[in-house]
């Protein structure tokens, strides 16, 4: 015969042992997890975008450069610098912005998560890991830095 999941004290029903509850308290630990991932996903999405911006922007300020360099293009060149600048510029402050964005909202998940693992509502047994997503890019600010110093100053790797 099925173990009750009533106490024999005083019949009140333990929520513990209750397997809705079980599968509720799982199904809304898997939520958090995908909450996570879509996260990372809107955290690609930006870096997709600033990584066009950064390499169109450095594409344009070499190309012109390039050209002045073969003496094809002559005059002031400044205003392809400029633009190149500016587009590194937007696609690294757009990183910026996303990783500050990614950071700020995964603080409020993990905080939800252990308010609701305090009250009993999930369990925690399974950690966020590190975001790959992430580290990748801080990597690609690591990029977008180097390209505007080698705009700006004429130095660094891409020279």
């Amino acid at each position: 015969m099925a173990q009750s999941s009533t106490t024999a004290d005083d019949g009140v029903h333990s929520l513990l042992d209750d397997p809705s509850t079980e599968l509720s308290a799982r199904r809304t630990g898997m939520s958090f997890q995908r909450t996570r991932m879509s996260a990372d996903r809107t955290l690609m999405s930006v870096m997709r975008t600033s990584l066009s911006l950064i390499s169109f922007g450095f594409t344009i300020f070499q190309f012109f450069e390039h050209l002045r360099e073969t003496k094809t293009l002559t005059g002031g060149g400044h205003a392809s610098r400029n633009f190149g600048l500016a587009l590194v510029l937007l696609g690294v402050g757009m990183l910026l912005f996303g990783i500050g964005y990614h950071l700020a909202f995964m603080k409020s998940l993990r905080a939800q998560r252990q308010e609701m693992k305090a009250e009993g509502l999930i369990h925690g047994e399974s950690q966020f890991p590190v975001s790959l997503t992430l580290i990748t890019a801080l990597l690609l600010l690591l990029v977008g830095a180097l390209a505007i110093a080698s705009i700006l100053f004429k130095l660094g790797p891409f020279n």
